[in-house]
């Protein structure tokens, strides 16, 4: 009998290892409440400030929880500059715009809606029966039903940032682009992770500029017809410098809105 040919072995591939989600994982305990029973008792306020998220795509580069880390980043920081009770955030919400990509995760409007009244109901049980809804996620379009439903007897809860605040604070940390054609991934929230989190991006960021001004109807294809990137918007204009003014000029804004619910 003959021997069989021997056949050549297959060249060995060696794959690079892809970066784990782990190894992106810092300070981002740091943005969530540690505060024990008697230091929020001692606190002795009767606002609580409550961040509101989104676990959905923002393109290859920047983390599903982005809108989290800005709200707790905000949520936190006008905390601590007016004495809030700062709450854990509420990290699923309105994201069916995104449900295309992988990772995005949602809940309905009407489940975000009892779980913000939910918490408010809650808090007054220890003496605390005002709320600021700290969001972060601009498609939550039902927390603007909530706040004015909530507050028809008398001022209870506040939404914010609203849209003047976030003009206002584009204008004052001076970013070159406007909400609209920044509005996913971009200029605003890639500095506020730079200055926040920025261990959080991934290397890259600064590559994924991608303008789609002309959305008609994204509330019917959601955003896989305008980009298939995941981004709209602007990320290599971000810097830190100007994350770091954007959340000075929003704690500024919040003042008028203490004062309303302080009354």
């Amino acid at each position: 009998m003959r021997p069989s040919p021997v056949r050549p072995l297959a060249p060995l591939r060696i794959r690079r290892p892809l970066p784990s989600a782990r190894a992106y994982v810092g300070q981002v305990e740091d943005l969530l409440t540690s505060a024990t029973s008697e230091e929020v008792q001692n606190l002795g306020t009767r606002i609580a400030a409550l961040p509101v998220g989104s676990f959905e795509q923002h393109g290859r580069f920047h983390p599903l929880i982005t809108d989290t880390v800005i709200a707790c980043t905000i949520a936190q920081r006008i905390a601590d500059d007016y004495s809030l009770f700062l709450l854990p955030p509420v990290t699923f919400s309105c994201s069916h715009e995104h449900s295309d990509y992988a990772g995005t995760v949602s809940i309905s409007a009407s489940t975000l809606i009892a779980v913000i009244r939910d918490i408010q109901s809650s808090l007054r049980a220890s003496a605390v029966d005002r709320l600021v809804l700290v969001n972060g996620h601009g498609g939550n379009y039902v927390l603007q039903n909530v706040v004015q439903e909530a507050n028809a007897s008398g001022s209870q809860m506040a939404l914010f940032p609203g849209r003047a605040d976030w003009d206002a604070a584009r204008a004052d940390a001076g970013m070159q682009t406007n909400s609209h054609e920044d509005m996913h991934a971009g200029e605003l929230e890639t500095s506020i992770l730079l200055h926040a989190t920025p261990h959080l991006l991934r290397p890259g960021y600064d590559s994924a500029d991608w303008r789609a001004d002309d959305r008609p109807f994204l509330l019917m294809s959601g955003m896989r017809e305008y980009t298939e990137s995941g981004v709209i918007g602007f990320p290599s204009l971000g810097t830190a410098e100007k994350g770091e003014r954007a959340l000075a000029s929003l704690s500024g804004s919040f003042k008028s809105y203490m004062q309303r619910l302080s009354a």
